[in-house]
């Protein structure tokens, strides 16, 4: 029966969609919900900063020890270089986040290029 298979098919994706809601979403709100209940110096927000920090890092190091696609083909010298430079131009220069996102992306390009 063509029907059956096409609610079949339709089933497919709404068990995908309600799965990547209940995976993404739903914890979302429930991190606003639950984050306009917390004071601003709070214990609990210094340690949801803290973990939201550590997740950042984890990933900036596994992309910089680990990486994929071009910078796989990278010396690891040149990625610490640029994330180290990139850092202590971040810290020199005020703590703006282009500086630190635009001076290690001008170190790898230009180390990719030489190289």
């Amino acid at each position: 029966d063509g029907r059956g298979d096409l609610m079949a098919d339709y089933g497919l994706y709404l068990v995908i969609i309600v799965a990547g809601w209940l995976a993404t979403d739903m914890w979302r709100w429930l991190g606003v919900i639950a984050g306009n209940r917390l004071q601003e110096g709070s214990e609990a927000l210094a340690w949801v900063r803290a973990v939201a920090t550590a997740l950042v890092m984890a990933v900036t190091a596994k992309l910089i020890v680990f990486p994929a696609g071009t910078l796989e083909s990278s010396p690891l010298w040149l990625r610490l270089t640029a994330a180290g430079l990139g850092f202590a131009a971040f810290l020199l220069l005020g703590q703006r986040v282009i500086v630190g996102v635009l001076v290690p992306l001008a170190i790898l390009a230009a180390g990719l290029l030489w190289l």
